[in-house]
């Protein structure tokens, strides 16, 4: 079931992308030609309160030219640690911190093209402070409670796969701890 690959070329490098072109062969011996995104990966963080709310932002994003609501997340910076890199978007996006970080889960997000991992955390016991987003980042830091978080997924108002994912498996996890 594997693919061979025979050649490979850089079409394009980026700061947040690579893209590169592989010549492969298939397992019937034919051949094809795969476009790659290359990605360093991502963290992200669902950021519960004592209260059981949710601490997300709302920011613009230009690929979908719309408003999104998301957990905070950001990329892993070269040879970063994922759970360093989750502490460190929660901080920067949000102003808070934690001594409690939990991995849920990792994810590809789209592996029929790129090879972007997510790495999905859990916080508790959260510490607010003052919000440093990037220079580029212009966003709104909003706390909502996780049945209505979970209201708006189920409607169609989240759309952003790791706040869907991150939620759901966040919301899992806690109902299985407070049976």
């Amino acid at each position: 079931m594997e693919e061979k690959t025979l050649k490979s070329q850089k079409i394009y490098e980026g700061k947040i992308v690579t893209l590169r072109l592989d010549t492969v062969e298939l397992p019937d011996k034919k051949y094809s030609k795969r476009e790659i995104v290359e990605h360093s990966g991502a963290a992200a963080v669902v950021p519960v309160t004592t209260e059981g709310n949710v601490i997300v932002v709302k920011q613009y994003r230009k690929p979908v030219e719309t408003v999104l609501l998301e957990i905070p997340a950001g990329r892993l910076e070269q040879d970063e640690d994922p759970e360093t890199c989750a502490r460190r978007e929660l901080a920067e996006e949000t102003g808070y911190s934690t001594d409690h970080l939990e991995k849920i889960l990792d994810y590809y997000t789209s592996p029929g093209f790129s090879d972007e991992i997510i790495h999905i955390y859990l916080a508790h016991n959260l510490e607010e402070g003052k919000a440093k987003p990037d220079e580029d980042e212009y966003l709104e830091v909003i706390e909502i409670p996780f049945d209505e978080l979970l209201q708006k997924i189920m409607d169609g108002e989240i759309k952003d796969s790791k706040t869907v994912i991150g939620i759901l498996a966040a919301d899992r996890i806690l109902k299985t701890r407070n049976k």
